[in-house]
Parts: C-alpha cells; structure tokens; sequence
C-alpha cells in the first residue's frame, strides 16, 4: 500500500469517527431534552374571584369551589379562610376542618396558626391582588387571587404542591395537598404560607 492509500484511510476513519461522535452527541442531547420534559408541567396558574370571603362552613361550601376536585380550588379557599382568623377563629377552623378532608386541624397545627397570624392578621389577605404593605393590605375588590404550580408541583403520586404570591414577599409562598383517590378530591395538608413578610406601611418606622 502506498503513503497516498495510507493517508486517504486515515482520513476517512478520522472523518467515520467524527461523524459517529457528531450523531451520538445529537442523540444524547434529544434524550436528555425529552427526559427532563417528562413529567414537568408548564408554570401555569388558576385565578380565582371571591365578590366576598366566607364566613361560616356553610357558606364555605356553597362556594363552586368546594368541589375540591383541583388543589387548585382547595389553594384559593385556604387562603380566603385564613383571612377569618381575626373575627371568628372558631368559624375559622370548622372550614380548614372541612378543607383537610378525613383529618381535622391539629391543637399543634392551631398553635401554630395562631403563632403566625396573631398580630399579623394581614398575612393571608396579602396573597389577594391589589393588597400591597402602601394600602395596610387591603385587596382590590372584588377579591381576585392566583394559585401556581411549578415543574415539581406533582412529582409524587396524589401528592401536590402550589404556591400564592404574596404583596409582601419577595418569593412565592407553598401549601401542601394530598389526593383522595375514592373521590378525587384535593384536601389540605401542610399550610406553608404564614412566613413573616413586610410590615404595613402604617406600622413601619422606616417607610
């Protein structure tokens, strides 16, 4: 063989092995691409319009929403349940009661509530458009709330994760669901919106 038919066959197995690496490279990145879709959804959100918040379990359930049967429902009256807390906690707990599904709140879990909300009753209704800590959080009426997912909200089998946006906080804040399967209904589990966030402007020694 001479030093041409030597040098064109390295060429061409240089050339083979470039092209092979090139297509492996294209397939990889086509499965890595579809890979991380699976299972993600989009950043999508529900609106939700209250012409006024509930004030009992009866009227609670009234409402379209207490069908249950999205985490989205389920997000929006949590919310607009929690805004109960300085007028009737009573009342207030029956509906959370009734939104937990086959469990009722906890004395922990009322604790707790009422560690976060006492004093900071501005807390929920800052989740409601239009509430900023300018106006003492006071929603644009009639009251209009938004609830989000994300790409993980529902990674785990009848479990979902959702969060609101508050006027007060910089990042978006999660609540907890879990599925019943016999009925399709979304009942809340974790509240782990009730984190501290910006003080009414009225009661800020620095605005």
């Amino acid at each position: 063989m001479g030093l041409f038919d030597s040098l064109k066959r390295a060429a061409d197995s240089a050339l083979r092995r470039e092209a092979t690496k090139a297509v492996n490279n294209a397939v990889n990145n086509a499965m890595s691409n579809n890979d991380n879709a699976v299972g993600k959804g989009a950043n999508r959100s529900e609106r939700f319009v209250f012409q006024a918040l509930p004030q009992n379990v009866s009227e609670l359930q009234s409402l379209p929403e207490a069908t249950l049967d999205t985490p989205f429902k389920t997000a929006a009256l949590t919310i607009a349940t929690l805004c109960l807390f300085s007028n009737n906690q009573d009342s207030m707990y029956e509906m959370l009661d009734f939104l937990k599904g086959p469990e009722s709140v906890s004395n922990y879990e009322k604790q707790f509530i009422g560690e976060r909300l006492r004093g900071k009753e501005y807390i929920p209704l800052s989740y409601f458009s239009g509430a900023t800590p300018q106006n003492g959080y006071s929603p644009s009426q009639p009251m209009t709330i938004e609830v989000y997912e994300n790409p993980y909200s529902f990674d785990n089998e009848h479990w979902a994760t959702l969060w609101v946006k508050s006027g007060g906080a910089d990042n978006m804040r999660s609540i907890k669901f879990r599925e019943k399967p016999s009925t399709g209904q979304w009942f809340l589990n974790d509240i782990q919106c009730l984190s501290e966030i910006r003080v009414p402007a009225e009661a800020d020694p620095w605005a």
